[in-house]
């Protein structure tokens, strides 16, 4: 049977670490503009225990999403063996296209994935190079695109990037602030008979919910009084995008193993979306709970959000890289194993994909 088959992976992990403790000098203010009485160490506090991230990292000044994407596509490349002249479609997911650090400007034109294509050499016309704007799921939605490609007898080689630097885009008086990072990662995907052993992509389940779930995670201008109002930066309502996650999200994960025809105890490990510790952890208890089983297994959910924070589309491919390099321990993955990936994010969209390694 032919499947879309990982055959490497990549990352970029920036080199600037942002601790809480760096955040203890801030000022935060409300979004009706008023300064948060609360004490800053206290509010840092507070986030650390819901969050769970202690650092997080930002890339350097002379770096856009583009060129961090790219780093992690050569990775990748690297990683497969593969030829860059082989690929058929280069997708780049991301959120914000190139921000110049200390501007809020965006630049999507040319596309992210042009960019790439040009930053990495590729001559062939018929390499097809586009990008995918669905929030934190973009990548995983990538993944699940090609698929769709190769099945059409479209493509036979894919590079999905996911790459964004956040940094540029948070409002420094919003708490907010401290969840978002910067960082890329980076698959090639090749559509492969496997035959023998199963392998590859086994099925996937998507959802968009647009009616009041559409402005959870939207644009608005700073929490800071006085503030330039025609200028907007990634604003979050974590109350209702928690409830919203913990609702749908482990319901589309439950669908895509019933697509897959797998049961939840043969699943080896679940990469979600690194948005929030505590969220996480609850996606996975009632995804289990659906299945009357509780607590869910121990060592299931490799996480990375401790000390790479939320780098929104790179979340997923970054955590993948690290564990098939054995770089989170104790978290291995063996030929066969079979791996759920798993994201939420702006839209609001939801998207899960089964795979067997």
């Amino acid at each position: 049977m032919l499947r879309s088959v990982i055959t490497g992976t990549g990352s970029y992990i920036p080199p600037s670490v942002r601790s809480n403790s760096d955040f203890t000098k801030h000022v935060f203010y409300s979004k009706t503009q008023q300064a948060l009485l609360t004490p800053p160490e206290e509010i840092v506090s507070k986030f650390t225990q819901i969050t769970g991230i202690r650092e997080r990292r930002y890339t350097t000044e002379d770096l856009n999403a583009s060129d961090i994407g790219c780093i992690a596509a050569k990775a990748a490349l690297e990683n497969s063996g593969t030829d860059a002249e082989e690929i058929d479609q280069l997708i780049v997911a991301h959120n914000f296209g190139n921000v110049i650090k200390n501007t809020i400007q965006t630049a999507a034109v040319p596309s992210l994935a042009s960019l790439i294509k040009h930053a990495l050499g590729i001559q062939n016309p018929a390499c097809t190079a586009y990008d995918i704007l669905f929030g934190c799921p973009g990548w995983i939605q990538g993944l699940i695109q090609a698929d769709a490609f190769f099945k059409a007898g479209m493509a036979k080689k894919a590079l999905i990037i996911g790459t964004e630097t956040l940094s540029r885009v948070i409002d420094a008086y919003d708490r907010d602030s401290m969840i978002f990072s910067d960082g890329a990662g980076a698959v090639v995907t090749e559509f492969k008979e496997t035959e023998t052993t199963d392998q590859g992509l086994l099925g996937y389940s998507t959802q968009t919910h647009a009616m009041e779930e559409v402005n959870y995670i939207n644009m608005g201008m700073s929490y800071y009084p006085g503030s330039d109002p025609g200028v907007r930066y990634i604003k979050m309502n974590g109350r209702k995008v928690y409830e919203y996650a913990m609702t749908y999200v482990p319901a589309a994960m439950k669908t895509c193993l019933e697509k897959s025809g797998i049961g939840i105890l043969d699943v080896k490990k679940i990469f979600i979306h690194q948005a929030n510790e505590k969220m996480d952890e609850g996606i996975i208890q009632r995804l289990y709970q659906l299945y009357n089983i509780s607590p869910a297994p121990k060592d299931i959910m490799p996480m990375s959000i401790h000390w790479l924070g939320n780098s929104s589309v790179a979340t997923v491919p970054t955590l993948l890289d690290l564990v098939r390099r054995e770089k989170l321990e104790p978290h291995r993955l063996s030929s066969g194993d079979i791996i759920l990936f798993a994201s939420v994010g702006a839209g609001m969209n939801i998207n899960a994909a089964c795979y067997r390694c």
